[in-house]
């Protein structure tokens, strides 16, 4: 610095000395940033009666919080809550900013969600308008803050009042948005006007869900300060990949408040990989730099190999101070492969080079109010699909875009996600305003998401061609107009065919557009051959669980079957009082209009009704399961024609009546232990295929199984009545049948009915059952079951218990609980033969004294 001051004017020093200090030079970073989440109230905007709220946050939350609203999930209490999204809400909060704050060259503040229309004020002057619960939001502050106290207030204005303003400005009706229960919402005129909103559909009420509209500050709030830019995104473009090495290039869009020259480096964990020097232009300007990784180690779908991935630092130096975005990779090569066969066309995806079947199950949002999902909650879904085998999760474009920690667990997990755009089940507008607030939306979200190896797919929407060409849409159309449905669909066109393939094309070019689910192609009706492909004729159509197995399209993206929640889970939001289907509340808590009574018509379909409403929750669970057993295996049977099952759904957002695999309160249905079975990386499948009786055998692993496959026909006693065993080579990547008899060859050979015998097949590897499997020839209620004794004994493990059955007849879904303690069974719902017995551990932290107390042991045969 003294050599500096010799040779420098006075005023040059005075100069320097102000830079000096604007830039802080002490400080490292080219940015800082504090988030806004203290100090928050909230009030009716009307009423100027302010009370605490938390942010993040909703509305109601804060409502029942405050001790406002009683539980909305409780009983009927939903329906008297429907008037808090048809008034304005207020939330204001101060917060102090010093110096460091003010010195710096921009100030924003960075809204990462606002639901959704939302008016925001700084020291009482309007700083921005949202209209988009998807998109996140920022403003320059700088000549609005004061050193000190600030104040921040947002006017939430209604999505009811707003969306009727767009309904009746328009000169007619869109049709659809059938799950929009405006009527239950107590709207004007019953108005649908969900579609004029950019926020979670499922808000407005659907088939599994509550109508509860939300408002509020759903995401953080940052106030961020910088100097000379910052990195506004971080893009890895992967290019080739061999064992030696993988190249790449490192994208930084980089917003530069003046022009200067920078430097920006990439590097992984910590060693720097390349950096380039660069001349920032003012504005948001791309620049880039290639590297590469050596000897890379490639990232793996679940049961394939290790999900590996790069940690990432990508750094932007301008004069001597830096500011940095940290990100993860996983090396991995994945295409959606489209080519013409001798069926149709092709829908898989190849993972590395190798076909992948995609095994999983479509996933909604954790709960009506979105803030309330922790991430422990994010933990156990993923969790779950992971031990439950799954290698691909759906994100249903009803929704929301997730947040970051649930494509983080997915990247860790090996769990690929096929990503829909929040649009589901409605035609949209498309006038300029709503178009642009689209394109927004699809690059705010695609620049998020883009550099998680877990994104495998960008799909449009979901449902809704199939619902114009099939549902009669386009007829509802007609009726408004002779020229309203060319209208209509070209808002789809320019939604789903431009809009957000454009952005995709854009952004992230390197991964697959799929215009709408199902369907054959961009604008192409869905069929049986060439897609993607939802079956409802189970459940809507009531065709037997049976044609899971032979309805099949290339990819089955949806499909499903519904059940309650287990009697721990209905005693949360009922009373005694209500314990029966049809009761007012049940059926409240049952969104499908045609609900209770087609899971009655399948329940006894297959068994006599049960004798009290807990065991009807009971055979309901066990029939879901039977149901989607068909359809898991079912399509694993028929890869490489089918390379696709995904289930409808795997979690839900309250406690209902649903086709979830696990409820409201993460518990396990027996739907996801079938799942966990049904979905294993070698399964034993046996079936029936006309009169042929049938053992299919897929296998999932890249690489062959040699095993030995043992058949038994077994008495409910425990007698063998006849047994075959063969070794069996099964290749990598494939499914066959391995064994072949007529039906009823062992009514004949061995002059016995079929009432009391099951066929049990079990494939054993290296000494070790790694698959098994049993086969009734009967329904339940046809079959000849004697009644059980089943002993069971406790031994402490680490995490729990380990608790061993045996039996002396067939005990058929052992069901397993502890009443309404906290833990998990390693299995439930399971068959339980004679002469076999079977250990399942329970993870809990209650004590042995506690577990001989709660726990108790149902087999099928008593539920009626």
């Amino acid at each position: 610095m003294k050599s500096i001051l010799r040779t420098t004017t006075l005023a040059a020093i005075g100069l320097l000395l102000i830079t000096a200090c604007k830039q802080n030079p002490k400080d490292p970073q080219l940015m800082i940033s504090k988030e806004i989440n203290e100090n928050w109230t909230f009030s009716q905007a009307d009423k100027d009666e302010w009370l605490p709220a938390k942010v993040p946050g909703t509305v109601h939350t804060d409502l029942l919080d405050n001790g406002k609203i009683e539980d909305p999930f409780y009983r009927l209490n939903e329906l008297d809550q429907q008037w808090i999204d048809k008034v304005d809400w207020d939330y204001k909060t101060t917060f102090i900013v010093d110096k460091s704050f003010l010195i710096r060259d921009r100030l924003v503040l960075d809204f990462k969600g606002l639901d959704t229309y939302a008016d925001v004020f700084v020291n009482g002057k309007q700083v921005l308008s949202a209209d988009n619960m998807f998109r996140e939001w920022q403003v320059d502050v700088k000549a609005h803050l004061k050193e000190g106290e600030n104040e921040l207030h947002i006017h939430f204005r209604s999505p009811i009042n707003e969306g009727l303003k767009k309904y009746d400005a328009n000169s007619f009706v869109y049709p659809g948005a059938g799950n929009d229960q405006a009527e239950r919402g107590q709207v004007e005129g019953n108005k649908k006007v969900s579609i004029y909103t950019r926020k979670a559909g499922y808000h407005y009420g659907w088939d599994w869900g509550p109508r509860l509209v939300t408002s509020g500050i759903w995401k953080q709030v940052y106030l961020k300060a910088w100097d000379d830019a910052k990195i506004e995104s971080l893009q890895i473009v992967q290019h080739e990949v061999s064992d030696d090495k993988a190249t790449f290039t490192a994208v930084f869009e980089v917003d530069a408040v003046k022009k200067a020259k920078a430097t920006v480096s990439i590097s992984n964990d910590g060693q720097t990989l390349a950096s380039g020097a660069i001349n920032l232009t003012p504005g948001v300007s791309k620049y880039s730099v290639n590297f590469e990784i050596a000897n890379p180690q490639l990232w793996w779908s679940n049961g394939l190999g290790e999900a590996h991935l790069y940690n990432l630092t990508g750094t932007l130096e301008v004069r001597g101070r830096t500011v940095t975005e940290d990100t993860r990779i996983g090396i991995r090569t994945l295409e959606l492969v489209r080519e013409k066969d001798d069926d149709g066309t092709s829908f898989f995806f190849k993972l590395n080079g190798h076909p992948v079947f995609m095994k999983g199950a479509n996933y909604i949002p954790n709960d009506m109010f979105l803030p309330r999902v922790t991430d422990e909650n994010y933990r156990k879904v993923i969790e779950t699909a992971k031990i439950s085998n799954n290698n691909m999760l759906r994100v249903w474009g009803g929704g929301i875009y997730e947040n970051d920690i649930f494509y983080d667990l997915c990247d860790e997990n090996g769990i690929l996600v096929w990503q829909d755009f929040m649009f589901a089940c409605a035609m949209f507008p498309n006038d300029a305003e709503f178009l642009d607030n689209i394109k927004h939306e699809a690059i705010d979200n695609v620049k998020r998401l883009r550099n998680h190896p877990s994104i495998a797919l960008w799909c449009g929407n979901n449902e809704i061609l199939t619902a114009w060409n099939t549902w009669g849409w386009k007829r509802d159309a007609e009726k408004e107009g002779a020229d309203v449905p060319e209208k209509v669909w070209q808002a789809y066109v320019d939604i789903f065919h431009k809009t957000l393939p454009e952005v995709v094309e854009e952004l992230d070019p390197s991964r697959s557009y799929w215009g709408s689910s199902p369907s054959s192609g961009l604008g192409v009706q869905a069929d049986l051959v060439n897609g993607d492909e939802h079956y409802w004729g189970v459940w809507w159509g009531k065709e037997p669980f049976s044609t899971y197995a032979t309805h099949l399209a290339r990819f089955m993206s949806e499909y499903g079957f519904q059940s309650f929640p287990e009697i721990a889970t209905v005693r949360k939001y009922s009373e005694p009082k209500d314990y029966d289907i049809y009761s007012e509340v049940m059926k409240s808590h049952q969104r499908s209009s045609i609900g209770n009574e087609t899971i009655e018509y399948y329940l006894l379909k297959e068994y006599k009704h049960p004798k009290d409403f807990e065991s009807f929750l009971y055979v309901n669970h066990v029939l879901q399961a039977d149901g989607i057993k068909f359809g898991l295996e079912g399509h694993r049977r028929a890869m490489p024609y089918c390379m696709g099952s995904l289930y409808w759904q795997i979690n839900d957002v309250w406690p209902v009546a649903s086709w979830s695999s696990t409820d409201y309160f993460q518990k396990w249905k027996a739907l996801q232990y079938y799942v966990k079975k049904g979905f294993s990386q070698v399964l034993v499948s046996p079936y029936e295929d006309d009169l042929k009786l049938k053992v299919g055998i897929v296998n999932d692993r890249l690489e062959p199984v040699n095993a030995e496959l043992r058949i038994q026909l077994v008495d409910f006693d425990g007698k063998v009545i006849w047994e075959e065993a063969s070794l069996v080579e099964i290749p990598a990547n494939s499914s066959d049948d391995y064994y072949e008899v007529n039906k009823w060859e062992f009514r004949y050979k061995y002059r016995r009915e079929i009432n009391d015998v099951v066929l049990k097949t079990e494939l054993v590897e290296n000494g070790k059952v790694i698959s098994n499997n049993h086969y009734y020839f009967l329904p339940f209620k046809d079959l000849k079951i004697k009644k059980p004794t089943v002993e069971h004994s406790i031994a402490k493990s680490e995490n729990g218990f380990d608790i061993t059955l045996n039996t002396d007849k067939l005990a058929k879904n052992v069901y397993l609980q502890i009443g309404d303690e906290e833990g998990f069974f390693s299995d439930n719902y399971f068959d339980l033969l004679p002469n076999d017995k079977v250990t399942i551990n329970l993870k809990t932290d209650i004590s042995e004294e506690k577990l001989n107390e709660v726990l108790t042991v149902r087999t099928l045969d008593d539920a009626f």
